[in-house]
């Protein structure tokens, strides 16, 4: 690689009509499960082609083996409409192939220029590495498309906006004419992914193609100029974007009409019992509950708060959502609520009960429930049976515990069977383990677990990211129902639209503190976005 910045978008450009990257036919098989059937993709130079479709629908594969992170079965990959072969990314990259994970590859005590020419570093004189031309060459890099980074920046202080830049100039360095971008806005705010698309734009204007594998059909329908959808690990349609809706690819990734999305809260008249089953064994209302926060703190080892004198109230019924751009404190509040830090400073109680001392089981006992984003390391026991993960945190209570050191396998089961069916979780037996459930049904195991008993306080977090569509609308309506019957729901989410479907009024954070308090109804993206930034207050309709 030649030591000077390069042009843009290097590179031959393809022939009129020849896509700049397309799969043709790509099947591709894990043992006895088939991810990928007959897939055709093709990306113009120039475009933004975003690629949509359910949990399993085999976005990844068919992004694996454009990249060469895997090998089709049958198939091939056309880079300017020629065949090729990609052993390994590292063949993706030197034809022109750049991929933005959506857990970003750095190295946080690295500078932006040291992360960016990694692998491809200018040597100096004396065999080591230059720095200064490094970081000239970034900033080079970072200017001519509009990428706005300090080379000297470690990265490590950087928020994960700028992050995402310098993963984007790392695929630049290396003279990606192609980019592959997976959920990359999952961590930005409204503002910083409106960058994003701009930047995006000014790529394509030169001649780079990017493919965007999105959930968020909004982006879709703002960011991209032509779409794929994949259903069962085929492709389903394909749309020139201004010509589609999003009803239409909803239609088209779960083989069905979604119902008419359910209005705000706010829209709504306030709290709404919403969808979804009935209590299996809960109270009709809990009257008199509420949550009051005082003063919650949590510093960590070096004695920077984490959780900066947080305070709030929640009442019964009513779905409190928490926004903030990943790592401004929303994990440390969760585990501090549950009895998860036992560091927390500060008070907590729920109704009548003074929860600060308690443990984890104990604040269960007390009527708080928990849904944790990371299902499979908090929530669930990958190895055990849909039915033993139902029993969790109930097996030593009767019915299931019958006497004394004995678990009552039959309760166990008939148990299960009820809350499956009431909770509508899909499972080809109660006995499956639980690993071989879809991200949506897993995550509707966990609520059914939770919402089985009587529940005071529930604390959802993320409780829909990484499941589709379908199962959205599912555990959305169970958020619902459990407000309807009086329980306080916290809710923690990235996806803005989630929370002013769901939300009554939303609480941001920043730095480790609230920094604001929106009503639902004026939780516009701007507003919300420029307190998750700690930017000044957008003025809402009541404050103007």
């Amino acid at each position: 690689m030649s030591s000077s910045t390069p042009a843009p978008v290097p590179g031959a450009h393809p022939a009129p009509g020849r896509p700049a990257v397309a799969l043709e036919g790509v099947t591709k098989r894990y043992g006895p499960v088939t991810a990928n059937v007959g897939v055709d993709l093709a990306v113009a130079a120039g475009e933004v082609h975003a690629v949509v479709g359910e949990n399993g629908a085999g976005k990844s594969t068919a992004m694996s083996v454009l990249f060469g992170l895997q090998q089709p079965d049958e198939g091939r990959v056309l880079r300017r409409g020629e065949p090729v072969r990609f052993r390994s990314p590292a063949d993706a990259i030197a034809s022109g192939l750049g991929m933005v994970h959506q857990r970003f590859q750095l190295f946080p005590t690295l500078t932006v220029a040291e992360n960016v020419v990694i692998g491809a570093e200018p040597s100096s004189r004396w065999g080591g590495i230059d720095r200064r031309h490094a970081a000239e060459r970034v900033a080079g890099l970072a200017e001519r498309y509009g990428l706005a980074v300090d080379p000297d920046a470690v990265v490590g202080d950087l928020p994960v906006g700028v992050r995402q830049r310098v993963e984007i100039l790392k695929a630049l360095h290396r003279e990606a004419e192609v980019l592959i971008l997976d959920e990359p806005t999952a961590v930005l705010t409204p503002q910083e992914a409106r960058t994003l698309f701009a930047v995006l734009r000014g790529l394509t204007a030169q001649g780079a193609s990017v493919v965007l594998v999105t959930h968020r059909l909004a982006e879709v329908l703002e960011a991209s100029d032509s779409v794929t959808v994949l259903r069962g690990g085929r492709v389903v349609g394909r749309h020139t974007t201004a010509d589609t809706s999003a009803r239409e690819l909803v239609r088209e990734m779960i083989g069905r009409d979604l119902d008419d999305a359910a209005p705000s809260r706010a829209a709504a008249g306030g709290r709404t019992a919403g969808g979804g089953p009935q209590a299996v064994a809960g109270p009709e209302r809990i009257a008199g509950v509420a949550l009051e926060v005082r003063g919650l703190t949590v510093r960590d080892g070096d004695g920077v708060a984490r959780l900066d004198d947080v305070s709030f109230t929640l009442q019964p019924g009513e779905i409190l959502g928490i926004a903030g751009v990943a790592g401004s404190g929303q994990r440390e509040l969760v585990d501090a609520l549950t009895g998860l830090r036992k560091d927390a400073r500060g008070g907590v109680r729920l109704g009548r009960d003074d929860l600060t001392p308690l443990s984890v089981r104990a604040r269960r006992r007390a009527g708080v429930a928990y849904v944790p984003e990371d299902r499979h390391g908090r929530a669930t026991a990958s190895g055990l049976s849909v039915a033993d993960n139902l029993a969790m945190g109930e097996e030593d209570q009767p019915p299931l515990r019958r006497a004394v050191g004995r678990l009552s396998q039959s309760a166990v089961l008939e148990r299960a069977t009820r809350l499956v069916e009431a909770f509508s979780v899909r499972t080809p037996s109660v006995r499956s383990p639980i690993s071989a459930l879809s991200g949506g049904n897993a995550q509707k195991a966990v609520l059914a677990r939770e919402l089985s008993r009587e529940v005071a306080l529930l604390v959802a977090e993320e409780p829909t990211q990484g499941v589709d569509v379908g199962a959205q609308e599912s555990i959305h309506g169970l958020l619902r129902a459990a407000a309807g019957r009086g329980t306080a729901v916290l809710l923690v989410s990235s996806d803005l639209a989630e929370l002013r479907a769901l939300s009554d009024r939303v609480l941001v954070m920043f730095a480790g503190a609230v920094v604001r308090e929106v009503p639902v109804a004026e939780a516009s993206d701007e507003v919300l976005g420029a307190a998750m930034a700690g930017l000044a207050p957008v003025a809402t309709g009541s404050e103007r």
